[in-house]
């Protein structure tokens, strides 16, 4: 356990409002990057009356937006067909994050959220041999817990596994079944357990309190790739004195709200797949 001294961040999420809540967003920004993810996801170039009923920002906001980018190369106007489509000079922008792991990519969100939330936050590869393994970590400036990198569990034990088998979605028989394997210092019920895994499906995000390990408690939530299969999970771990229950409740959503965002920016729906290196 490491008490490091006090410091605090940025204290934003990542849910589409300020982080804090005492700044605005700036609306041509925020318009800007909708008409950017809009035409990310087409396969074709479209005008500019498709794209602004596709977004919902007005003709004239997109009209003008949209030249904006254009004169900046980050998209490309096809003068003959009066469409618009990616440009190259959004590889300006991504250069620096070529060959970076998916880790690397996230670690940024991991200290954000241990700083924020006064948590240790951890980044879990799904394995496919039905495990979860540590591959990054977030690290709080306050005492906290330690969990080793590649320290591995069976993928539906804690938080972890309660947020996981809501995405599976799993046959109650199949998940009795798996749930019999699994081992705890204090174990729920079946029934328990079960409640805990539609929870995660309703809120996003799966909690579990003094289960896995006596005196600690851990929230969770899951990344999805462009199949909608688990990816990755993001938990929240803690020692249960330090945390009440709205404490665990704000973390599980800002957890929630970083894996949303992660999922639009690394698995964005109706692309091909991915190809930055894990």
């Amino acid at each position: 356990m490491t008490s490091p001294k006090d410091e605090r961040s940025d204290t934003s999420n990542r849910n589409g409002g300020s982080r804090n809540g005492s700044t605005k967003d700036v609306g041509a920004v925020v318009n800007a990057i909708q008409l950017l993810r809009h035409l990310a996801h087409q396969q074709a170039p479209e005008g500019v009356a498709a794209i602004a009923r596709a977004t919902g920002v007005s003709p004239s906001s997109a009209f003008n937006i949209l030249r904006t980018l254009n004169n900046e190369g980050f998209v490309r106007f096809d003068e003959s067909s009066k469409t618009y489509q990616l440009g190259v000079g959004l590889s300006e922008l991504t250069v620096n994050l070529i060959g970076q792991s998916y880790a690397d990519l996230i670690q940024p969100e991991l200290e954000r959220l241990a700083l924020n939330l006064d948590i240790l936050i951890v980044l879990w590869r799904i394995t496919h041999d039905n495990h979860v393994s540590v591959i990054a970590r977030g690290i709080p400036n306050v005492a906290h817990v330690d969990v080793r990198l590649d320290s591995r569990l069976p993928e539906l034990i804690g938080a972890c596994g309660r947020a996981i088998a809501g995405v599976r979605d799993l046959p109650d028989a199949e998940l009795r079944r798996r749930f019999a394997r699994l081992r705890w210092e204090n174990p729920p019920s079946f029934e328990e357990y079960q409640k805990g895994v539609k929870e995660a499906q309703e809120r996003g995000w799966a909690l579990d309190d003094n289960c896995l390990y006596r005196g600690i408690s851990m929230v969770a939530s899951v990344l999805t790739d462009h199949h909608n299969q688990p990816r990755f999970a993001i938990s929240g771990i803690g020692i249960t004195a330090q945390h009440n229950a709205r404490g665990l409740a704000r973390a599980g959503d800002a957890i929630r709200d970083t894996a949303q965002f992660l999922e639009r920016s690394l698995f964005p729906r109706n692309l091909r797949e991915n190809t930055i290196d894990e």
